[in-house]
């Protein structure tokens, strides 16, 4: 198998860091963007030139068009594209306020469309490529306390769909990976809180339910180098134990629902 060239944002830490390994680590090169330019001090002192560190912002156009083209001009191209650059942001819709709010959307929805934007030219004039956009299992169903998360990865999720559907024809193949819970900074270290508000603290606690068992990061390394490596790659496809009985349930709850009303429905139609 040829070797590939990747460009991986939020590559310093969990599923991007292990990613970045991952690929280095069976003769790849990886382009890694971060916001912090020494994260890969370690890399760099094992793996050389075959790893470019990039200290960039993914919500700056400007400087992720440079940052991309710089890339690109580097190793001469590019196969694999990674949109994992993200954050939580834990709060009621109420709770958030104004700026956690547009920083969420900047970072998780704006910043993959302005990767994905510099990337297409070149990805287009060579007539080849994947982009893998990270999404969550947030991404198709919502849960309380979570709304402008979910509503950035819902964001992802439904331009992504338009995007395979653009680029299919030069060549560029497309998937959304979903994972489910796992031990990363997500809701750590990473993770925004909103100011609480004591009307919700009776909910709060009526949802609360003990963290069950998280998956273990280094064990997606396989899972996403079998899907980078596929003739053809799924558009949308599930990480970790549980999502896919859960969507089930989900995806059959809409459908009764969409159903029992369904005569209202045709009947707002019009004659």
């Amino acid at each position: 198998m040829s070797e590939k060239t990747w460009l991986i944002t939020g590559a310093s830490k969990g599923f991007g860091r292990e990613w970045t390994e991952a690929a280095l680590e069976r003769g790849d090169r990886v382009a890694a963007f971060s916001r912090s330019g020494d994260a890969f001090d370690d890399l760099v002192g094992k793996y050389d030139d075959a790893i470019l560190p990039i200290e960039v912002d993914v919500t700056d156009r400007a400087a992720v068009f440079a940052a991309v083209d710089d890339v690109v001009e580097r190793f001469g191209h590019l196969d694999v594209v990674v949109n994992n650059a993200g954050y939580g942001l834990f709060g009621m819709i109420e709770e958030i306020d104004e700026r956690q709010a547009r920083d969420q959307v900047e970072v998780n929805l704006f910043g993959p469309l302005w990767v994905t934007q510099a990337a297409l030219p070149h990805l287009r004039a060579q007539g080849s490529g994947h982009i893998i956009q990270v999404s969550s299992i947030a991404g198709v169903y919502s849960l309380p306390g979570l709304g402008l998360y979910h509503a950035s990865k819902f964001g992802l999720e439904g331009f992504t769909g338009s995007l395979a559907a653009e680029v299919k024809d030069f060549g560029i193949k497309v998937t959304l990976v979903e994972p489910a819970g796992y031990a990363t900074d997500w809701s750590g270290p990473s993770s925004v809180h909103a100011h609480r508000l004591p009307d919700y603290d009776d909910f709060r606690a009526a949802m609360a339910r003990p963290a069950g068992v998280r998956g273990e990061p280094s064990a997606t390394r396989a899972a996403i180098l079998q899907v980078v490596d596929a003739q053809e790659p799924p558009l949308r496809i599930f990480f970790g134990r549980g999502p896919l009985a859960v969507m089930e349930q989900e995806y059959a709850a809409r459908l009764a629902e969409w159903r029992s009303w369904d005569v209202v429905s045709q009947a707002a139609f019009g004659a």
